[in-house]
């Protein structure tokens, strides 16, 4: 049996594309929920304290469970959506709050970044203190530009906008773009040293084709990536994407004018995970693999066998970390999860 310790290294080495030492379990997100009840113990409600004492032990607890369980990183971001004044028109259903010029001009978009470092910061802190040794966190500032131009606008109204006032529509990417730049930047100058890889989730995509016409992510999306990445690079991290969907349409545009990377995020209905590994395995590391579905619906027994046919099948394909297609939410069976986790750590020979 291998030395289970965690060492951040190994995916590190998976989203630069290196095939690593071990085999990475990966998440973008463990709920709360799930955890607590594969460890037993109640720690959720600490995190909505802006007590430093009372984060670290939410964050003792957090911190433990991966490195219990076999990952090298701890995932952990603090979105920017929500943060946004009067934002909510994605994840909460709300009427948009920007329906015209008038609205845009008169939006506090200038008091976004401290807002976000004024609730977010001892959170930050409190992971770095309680970060176990040989790890380090994925993740950072979350939402990427179309989920927070859509949490200001919502979806539909977007889409309405695009033909309304296109010159509105793409003044509302530069500005988020310009937003979540400074929040980059300022997060990495504060707490990049506790993360090995930085990410953010923005789903572009559905079961069938892109949310956005491709040429709209071209124009307005994909440019406003790039600036976060370059900053990301030129701290010397790698980064990854998650997004849902159907993508395919502008992979090539992610891959080589945004230079990501990994990308994670997969759905058996889109795609099998083999056919983002083939297509993209010799340019980028490829996160995922287990369906979502599986997970949910399949016994403990049929979880394992679908897990090692995927740890077969992209043996060799250079930068690859394990984990569900998606997240792992607090309606994710525990014993499916632990069923997938644990496959992994016995085929990568681990001390269980």
């Amino acid at each position: 049996m291998r030395d289970s310790s965690p060492n951040y290294e190994n995916l590190v080495n998976a989203t630069r594309n290196i095939e690593p030492d071990r085999i990475p379990l990966y998440e973008h997100i463990v709920a709360v929920k799930v955890i607590e009840e594969v460890i037993g113990a109640k720690f959720a409600g600490l995190y909505q304290s802006q007590n430093l004492a009372d984060l670290r032990i939410f964050f003792k607890n957090y911190c433990s469970f991966f490195r219990q369980f076999g990952y090298d990183t701890v995932s952990w971001e603090m979105c920017i959506g929500p943060i946004m004044p009067d934002s909510g028109a994605l994840g909460g259903h709300k009427p948009g709050v920007i329906k015209d010029r008038n609205d845009f001009e008169r939006y506090p978009w200038d008091t976004i970044e401290n807002l976000f470092f004024d609730k977010y910061s001892r959170h930050f802190e409190a992971l770095r203190q309680e970060m176990p040794e040989g790890m380090k966190a994925v993740g950072g500032p979350g939402n990427g530009i179309f989920e927070c131009v859509q949490e200001l606008v919502g979806y539909e109204n977007l889409c309405i906008l695009s033909f309304d006032d296109a010159e509105l529509y793409a003044d509302l990417f530069k500005m988020v773009g310009k937003v979540n730049l400074g929040i980059w930047k300022r997060f990495l100058n504060e707490f990049g040293d506790i993360y090995a890889v930085c990410r953010f989730g923005d789903d572009l995509g559905f079961k069938s084709s892109t949310l956005l016409p491709p040429d709209d992510i071209r124009k307005h999306v994909t440019p406003q990536y790039k600036r976060i990445v370059d900053v990301v690079h030129g701290f010397e991290k790698p980064f990854l994407l998650h997004s849902c969907g159907c993508i395919f349409d502008v992979m090539d545009d992610i891959i080589g004018t945004v230079q990501i990377d990994a990308k994670h995020s997969n759905e058996d209905s889109i795609a099998p995970f083999s056919k983002w590994v083939v297509e993209y395995g010799d340019r980028i590391g490829n996160f995922g693999g287990i369906d979502m579905d599986v997970l949910c619906q399949k016994t403990p027994d049929e979880i394992k066998a679908y897990t090692i046919a995927i740890l077969e099948s992209t043996a060799g394909h250079g930068g690859i970390a394990i984990g569900s297609g998606n997240s792992i939410a607090d309606y994710v069976p525990v014993e499916g999860y632990l069923a997938m986790i644990n496959t992994v750590r016995e085929f990568r020979g681990d001390q269980l």
